[in-house]
């Protein structure tokens, strides 16, 4: 019945004005891509406007999914390349090349997520594939070169990566060592007389979501190792080993101390360090590719979610950066989330209207993961209904008088 008076529906609604919603999600993660969250979204909204523009664009801040949202939004082609993983072990990853412009993800390469639990090793995993990955975008002709930088298994202060662009590290007695936690605490002396001379010729953008410096109580082996699966033991040893790599490396830059350092287990370190890279927040450089700012003009609303929504969601997360531009826009931002959090009510504060969690009954985890895409059309669905409430009311005021 619903759809036979959609067109008619919608005759009615343009007659009030052209709606635009914009669907920025992030991933759900384990249940939707940022892609199909969009799709979900404009799904949901199409339910009830059948005219409306939905504007559907895939968002990611510097984590999973980085690779996929610029590659959706520059046109960029993925190529695969074989790597090594954490555990140097052989595995298929890709990155995506747009004219001269390349993207990277670390995690494609040493993803905490591909090794299984019972096999890591903190104080020896390597970045080694990370430094193959950004070959591969040498290799292409990039000129400038997009780094996704989170998820990572490793904790070597991009020794591994370094070492696969041809740095070389030494002992006292001049062993060549691998790069990794162990080999780092016999570290004497660093050689980058072998780096790649094309790097001196290429720009490198970090997408770098933490401000943890590389050392201390607050740096990537205290913070983020034990995430990784680190022992207290591990983390004391990691840290000694770090400093040492700082010491020796590159203790005059003071870059161990800059924000952002420790970040993927102290890679923010090595790109700041050897490779003169920028950092700056995923969400910004992800946003300024898709052109949201762009895209917001006349627009009635946004849509965004990811998997949950609390009160860090402001810190740095795609949900924060998108809230941002939208309010400086003038425009209104739902949110959606598998769970919303009590302490999220802080985000009323900075553009959002509204908070929706998806989840309509009670479920397992697993349930609702699988649910996800259904769950999430059904919420835009209700959160488009209330938003034109008025023009629903006129056009059925239509209906009666027809």
């Amino acid at each position: 019945m619903l759809a036979s008076v959609y067109p008619v529906l919608g005759q009615v609604l343009g007659e009030c004005k052209t709606v635009k919603i914009i669907c920025a999600p992030d991933s759900f993660k384990e249940s939707m891509t940022a892609s199909e969250a969009a799709c979900a979204m404009a799904q949901g909204i199409r339910r009830v406007l059948p005219q409306a523009q939905c504007v559907q664009l895939s968002l990611a801040d510097g984590g999973e999914g980085f690779t996929q949202a610029l590659t959706s939004a520059l046109g960029a082609t993925p190529k695969e390349v074989v790597v090594q993983n954490p555990l140097g072990d052989e595995v298929r990853a890709q990155i995506a090349v747009a004219g001269s412009r390349a993207i990277v993800e670390v995690a494609e390469a040493i993803g905490l997520g591909g090794i299984p639990r019972d096999r890591r090793n903190i104080r020896q995993s390597s970045s080694y594939g990370v430094g193959q990955l950004i070959g591969a975008a040498l290799d292409a002709g990039a000129t400038e070169i997009l780094v996704g930088l989170g998820g990572s298994a490793t904790n070597d202060g991009g020794a591994g990566m370094l070492r696969a662009l041809g740095v070389r590290f030494f002992d006292a007695e001049g062993t060549q060592l691998s790069g990794s936690p162990e080999s780092l605490a016999c570290l004497a002396k660093v050689d980058t007389g072998g780096l790649d001379r094309r790097l001196s010729e290429v720009k490198i953008k970090v997408a770098c979501d933490v401000a943890n410096p590389l050392l201390g109580s607050q740096g990537a082996s205290a913070i983020f190792g034990p995430q990784k699966g680190a022992s207290p033991a591990d983390v004391e040893f990691l840290d000694q080993a770090l400093t040492r790599l700082s010491e020796v490396g590159g203790q005059v830059l003071g870059t161990a101390r800059a924000a952002g350092a420790g970040a993927a287990g102290g890679l923010g370190y090595a790109f700041l360090t050897y490779l003169d890279a920028q950092l700056a927040s995923g969400i910004d450089i992800v946003l300024e590719a898709v052109g949201f700012e762009e895209a917001l003009a006349g627009a009635d609303y946004v849509f965004t979610g990811e998997g949950a929504i609390d009160k860090q969601t402001l810190m740095g997360k795609t949900l924060g950066g998108v809230a941002a531009l939208a309010s400086k826009a003038g425009v209104p931002v739902v949110g959606f989330a598998g769970r919303v959090s009590e302490d999220a009510a802080e985000l009323y504060e900075h553009g959002f209207v509204a908070l929706m969690p998806i989840v309509q009954q009670v479920s397992t985890l697993e349930e609702a993961l699988k649910q996800g895409a259904n769950n999430l059309a059904d919420a835009a669905e209700r959160a488009t209904r209330l938003l034109f409430a008025d023009c629903l009311r006129g056009s059925a005021a239509h209906f009666v008088n027809e």
